[in-house]
């Protein structure tokens, strides 16, 4: 299944200039390609992960571990994109947070 959304194409939030690798929060959205809905189904008003989204689920938890520098705070999982909070609380991020531009 496939969602028809009319936000596909909205210009990018980041700030320009700004380096997303130093110490802060960030709330990040990550989307599927073509948003196919790959992670569950939503039934009577509940999402029902599938394997993937339990999948999903995990790896955000296990991010703690992997990068000493990023606390995780709140998850939420739909059919098509994830949204979560992390914290970069300012030590060596390992790489997680280089590279990344706006």
């Amino acid at each position: 299944m496939q969602s028809d959304s009319p936000h596909r194409h909205r210009r990018s939030i980041r700030l320009p200039g700004y380096d997303y690798s130093q110490p802060g929060v960030y709330f990040i959205t990550i989307c599927t390609h073509n948003r196919e809905f790959l992670f569950g189904d939503i039934a009577a008003g509940t999402m029902r992960l599938n394997d993937a989204g339990r999948m999903v689920r995990q790896w955000y938890a296990e991010l703690e571990t992997k990068f000493p520098s990023v606390q995780c705070d709140e998850f939420v999982c739909m059919p098509n994109h994830v949204h979560f909070i992390v914290v970069n609380v300012g030590i060596n991020v390992g790489g997680l947070f280089n590279g990344l531009k706006p």
